[in-house]
């Protein structure tokens, strides 16, 4: 057996909770899209402006962007037997640091495969091109003692990469929440607070994991600004998003608790969702959850079902575990293994003192995991492609100098 990163978590199994405690895991709708006022009539408001040009996936995949680095351009630890591989971002993206005092940047946190809607297991490509999404948070001084000064989570973007000659050409997409006014004028405004914990890219929606929240955006609505400001809305014919050129807006929203109260880490029927992933087996596909206990074992993965005629979540979770991986920031399925990536055991790994690699460990249900590889450090999503069966997954270590970021896969043995 494994020892884990305390001898007491050394024998845990990666084992199924109680099925009465998993039929009180739910998902409430808390923004919808109906109603004179709901997310389409709002969507539609913004859109009559003139101020938004709307512009489908294919063609802002296919348009110049931000250029990355083809290949894994740092250290990863990852083994060479699974045959690795993946890309950079920019070094801007590559070295932004939420530590600034000043202006503060953007830290990487969910990666997802494009995954068709209609069951078809294309995993990886967007209408033939070879593509994925990922969502950055964006916060400043964050190592400030005072804790007043500290801005945590102020806004949130999606990036959407064309990955198909090897060298990534990406846009990133403001996280926007769009409103009508009484006088019936559409406006947006971002959507704060939102750490955008995971994201699964599903036909034409992006879903975005945020703590106690699920976020649903429309990707039929990618908004063209027409001038890069610090202003974030319109005013008049003109749009404009914190320096932008695209936003995408929101079309609904759950939550796994009702009221305000706040999700609870492994107790309770409030299950947190701080990573996101698919699972496209058992004839339903479902959105899998997970949740991040720092420095402990026993964070719950749940498996959330999606409604084959919305595409959106039924609202009741299906299967639930616990998992021993300490630290665990993400968790995939291939139906029969489980993924997740967390701290290493002891002895395990590798890396350097300030650098330690995460590991991605697997087990079957209810069976004692063992690590199927050293990732990069702060490994954070993971997720599956059937069609390859290969794992895919993002890192967030911040390194202002050289950078310390990558997007990565492996074989599953």
């Amino acid at each position: 057996m494994l020892v884990n990163a305390e001898p007491a978590a050394a024998a845990m199994p990666f084992g199924s909770v109680n099925p009465g405690t998993v039929a009180q895991f739910k998902l409430n709708q808390v923004v919808s899209g109906g109603g004179a006022n709901g997310m389409d009539a709002a969507i539609e408001a913004v859109e009559k402006t003139g101020a938004v040009k709307n512009v489908d996936v294919s063609t802002l995949l296919k348009t110049s962007g931000n250029t990355g680095i083809a290949g894994l351009c740092h250290d990863t630890g990852l083994s060479a037997s699974l045959k690795p591989s993946g890309y950079c971002w920019k070094k801007q993206d590559d070295t932004s640091s939420s530590w600034n005092a000043t202006d503060g940047g953007w830290t990487p946190q969910g990666l997802s495969l494009p995954y068709s809607d209609s069951g078809a297991p294309a995993d990886g490509k967007w209408q033939g091109i070879p593509a994925y999404a990922a969502t950055w948070h964006h916060s400043t001084d964050m190592g400030n003692p005072d804790p007043t000064k500290r801005r945590g989570d102020e806004y949130a973007r999606l990036t959407l990469v064309n990955a198909e000659s090897g060298t990534p050409n990406y846009h990133n997409l403001l996280l926007v929440q769009p409103s009508k006014g009484a006088d019936g004028k559409g406006n947006f405004r971002v959507v704060s607070g939102n750490h955008v914990d995971g994201v699964v890219w599903y036909g034409d929606r992006a879903f975005v994991a945020n703590g106690r929240y699920l976020q649903v955006y429309d990707l039929r609505h990618i908004w063209k600004l027409n001038k890069q400001a610090k202003e974030v809305g319109i005013s008049g014919t003109t749009s404009s998003g914190l320096w932008h050129n695209y936003a995408v807006p929101m079309v609904a929203m759950y939550q796994t608790t009702t009221g305000n109260t706040a999700c609870t880490v492994t107790s309770g029927t409030t299950p947190c969702l701080n990573s996101l992933s698919l699972d496209r087996t058992g004839g339903q596909d479902a959105l899998v959850s997970a949740e991040y206990k720092k420095d402990a074992a026993g964070g719950r993965v749940v498996r959330w079902p999606l409604d084959g005629a919305t595409k959106l979540p039924r609202g009741n979770a299906s299967a639930a575990y616990a998992s021993p991986v300490w630290s665990m920031q993400g968790a995939a399925t291939d139906g029969t293994n489980w993924y997740m990536a967390g701290t290493c055991p002891t002895g395990a790994g590798g890396g350097t003192a300030d650098d330690p690699y995460s590991c991605v460990h697997k087990a079957q249900a209810d069976t004692a995991p063992h690590v199927m590889t050293a990732a990069p450090v702060y490994t954070q999503n993971l997720n599956y492609s059937w069609s390859t069966d290969r794992l895919w997954g993002i890192n967030e270590r911040i390194n202002t100098a050289a950078g310390k970021r990558v997007v990565f896969s492996v074989n599953t043995p």
